[in-house]
């Protein structure tokens, strides 16, 4: 087991499993992980080996045994009548039949319908009241010939939910893990590889469990196909529900008029829209209006009787087009319904996750390590709804006072649950909130943004803030403005020094001049558009003696990378002369000799171009740098290696640099 896996299995015991060993008891059963991790922490929440096998044998019994298909429903029905009793797990809802004056239960797999239930029941398990919740039950048959009633009796139900634990013994838990430790493990509780994910990318994942921990939060997620926008509402906690945007009502959200029955916000914690996006669907423009009084106002009135509730809302679709498209010619909301495409609407929105920015969920980015019972996170999570985080960020730091009241409100419930999520125990440095801070800000610039372009009755906003100890004012962009702006924003970046030189290159109409200056440039998590040559492409014309320093090129990938370089100092340099290339790397007996052969292949490839290459292994180097006979010394803070992994041979990032996901980092450039 890796060493993260020991460490939380030693402090939380009993409430972390395997997370393939859902793969491994799910079959064919259409069934939400919650529900097999529920099984699976009653009998294989350990890391005893043996212990974990007989307790895989044991879950899959129960739900080849108890676990109702569709297709199966009548030999289940016919189990119930030979045996008297069974017990069976389904999805139910319950109804309160006012003629009859009692609740009825529905079977969402076995498919009977208003079977008789215990008020004692209803009272303890309200949400059987909705649209269904999975439970464990033992179904009992009982042959009558009194006309008018039904055989089947339910004689004992479980809703499928972990009970609560100690919050306090979770905290206390958490205080033995640093921040990368417990994002890591937050990951692979989501079923997830920490491995394939920068800070960032982690942040967005987190971001989605927000709703989850914050009351009446606003949450919308637009990107393309594949990467996992809907799975964290319909599998993490049993106190999210699910809907497709299309299936939508007033009386199903909110009220029903007819009955007085509450909707789905009166029972759930998080309510989400799926399949959100799409201009030509039908909405209902009442609903709307209704839903706007409710984020706003967190409440709904059904004629002069008013209801609150606490139900945050989360919307996720997918877009039609690229970033760069949208933020030309349109906007980032273009894809939503007409009904939707509201300002007024769109204004209570507390924050925009930019779906674009997560990858498409491969093999390689799940987890078969170790991560809590989703069941037992999604308990602990309902529990930090109840305290308030928002102003925990006044301590260190001060918003612009142009930053309006909801504006505000926005960045401050997404910064609380952050908060809540990655640090329960409340122990934050400075660092820590200016990073969560930074990233509420943006998600909610990304929001306003928009509805400038919208509508220009909507004044520009200063989204920035200031440190208090030091005077600093820091300004946040969103990443996709950064991206798209022209000329490049880490070119505006750049601080110059005293000692900057003009090099001419030469073009067919006129030689167009570069002032190459000392600084740096800063290249944040996830952005896109980078290359080698807008980097320091410049900096290399008229070397010809270049050193490289960097301790890991030996992977594949890394390889690629100093072959794309080599690539562009044969085109920066002048086709009749010889650039002699050094490179100086580190390794070690896994795969020195598969770098030897290729660095081999590299030398006499090289040489067809121009550029007589050698190399070097030193196990002592750490810094990581360009090293140029032109004067200029171009330092690399992550060596060459600057992209995130690509999707493989058949990905168009794996061919064009300015397509691929960077990860944080920064490059200075010295005049020696």
């Amino acid at each position: 087991m890796k060493a993260l896996d020991i460490k939380l299995n030693e402090h939380f015991g009993g409430k972390v499993v395997r997370k393939d060993l859902t793969k491994l008891v799910k079959g064919n059963a259409i069934v939400p992980i919650y529900v097999l991790e529920y099984l699976l922490g009653q009998y294989c929440a350990t890391d005893d080996e043996e212990t974990i096998n007989e307790g895989v044998e044991t879950v899959k019994k129960i739900i080849a045994q108890h676990f109702v298909h569709r297709d199966e429903a009548q030999i289940i029905k016919s189990n119930v009548r030979e045996k008297g009793s069974h017990r069976i797990i389904d999805k139910i809802s319950v109804k309160l039949n006012d003629k009859e004056d009692q609740y009825e239960a529905y079977f969402a797999n076995l498919g009977l319908s208003r079977i008789p239930i215990a008020d004692a029941v209803i009272r303890e398990h309200q949400k059987l009241l909705s649209s269904g919740v999975w439970c464990i039950l033992t179904l009992a048959y009982v042959s009558t010939d009194e006309k008018g009633t039904t055989p089947w009796v339910i004689e004992s139900i479980k809703p499928i939910q972990v009970s609560l634990t100690s919050l306090e013994e979770y905290k206390e838990g958490r205080q033995a893990f640093n921040k990368e430790e417990w994002i890591d493990v937050l990951l692979q509780t989501m079923g997830l590889n920490p491995e394939e994910f920068t800070f960032r990318s982690k942040l967005l994942q987190l971001t989605r469990l927000v709703p989850f921990v914050e009351n009446n939060y606003n949450l919308i997620e637009l990107g393309p196909k594949g990467t996992g926008k809907s799975h964290i509402f319909s599998e993490l906690s049993p106190h999210g529900m699910l809907i497709s945007g299309g299936e939508v009502s007033k009386a199903k959200l909110f009220v029903n008029n007819s009955s007085g029955e509450i909707g789905l916000v009166g029972y759930w914690d998080v309510v989400a829209y799926d399949e959100f996006a799409g201009k030509t669907k039908n909405t209902d423009r009442g609903l709307v209006d209704i839903m706007k009084n409710y984020m706003a106002n967190k409440s709904f009135s059904r004629g002069t009787q008013v209801y609150g509730a606490s139900a945050s809302m989360a919307f996720v679709g997918n877009t039609d087009h690229p970033v760069s498209y949208m933020l030309k010619h349109s906007n980032l909301f273009d894809a939503l319904p007409k009904a939707y495409y509201d300002t007024a609407f769109l204004d209570r929105i507390h924050a925009y996750l930019p779906g674009w920015e997560v990858q498409k969920l491969r093999n390689d980015m799940f987890t078969s390590d170790y991560g809590f019972i989703v069941d037992y996170l999604a308990e602990i999570l309902k529990e930090l709804r109840k305290e308030d985080r928002t102003n925990e960020y006044a301590k260190y730091f001060e918003l612009s006072d142009t930053i309006t009241t909801r504006d505000k409100t926005s960045i401050i419930k997404t910064f609380a649950g952050l908060a809540k999520i990655i640090y329960p125990h409340s122990e934050m440095t400075e660092d820590d909130v200016r990073e969560l801070l930074d990233f509420a800000i943006e998600c909610r610039k990304r929001v306003k943004q928009q509805l400038q372009k919208m509508d220009e009755t909507f004044e520009e906003v200063d989204f920035s803030y200031t440190n208090k100890s030091t005077g600093k004012v820091t300004s946040i962009e969103t990443l996709e403005v950064l991206e798209h702006s022209s000329p490049p924003s880490f070119d505006l970046s750049m601080e110059q020094n005293s000692d900057t030189e003009t090099p001419e290159i030469a073009t067919k109409k006129e030689p167009l001049k570069i002032e190459l200056i000392g600084g740096q440039k800063i290249i944040r998590d996830n952005q896109t558009g980078i290359s080698y040559d807008k980097l320091f492409g410049a900096y290399l014309i008229g070397a010809t003696d270049i050193k490289v320093i960097d301790p890991y090129v030996r992977l594949p990938y890394q390889l690629r990378n100093f072959m794309e370089l080599a690539r562009l100092i044969s085109e920066k340099k002048d086709p009749e002369a010889e650039v002699r290339l050094h490179l100086v790397t580190s390794n070690n007996e896994d795969y020195i000799e598969g770098a030897k052969d290729a660095f081999e292949q590299m030398t006499y490839s090289l040489e067809s171009i121009g550029i007589l290459f050698s190399y070097e292994f030193d196990d002592f180097i750490h810094d990581r740098s360009i090293e140029l006979d032109n004067g200029w010394k171009v330092i690399l803070g992550r060596g060459l290696d600057i992209w995130q992994k690509t999707g493989g041979w058949y990905d168009i990032n794996e061919y064009i640099q300015e397509k691929r996901i960077c990860k944080a980092c920064e490059i200075t450039f010295v005049k020696s």
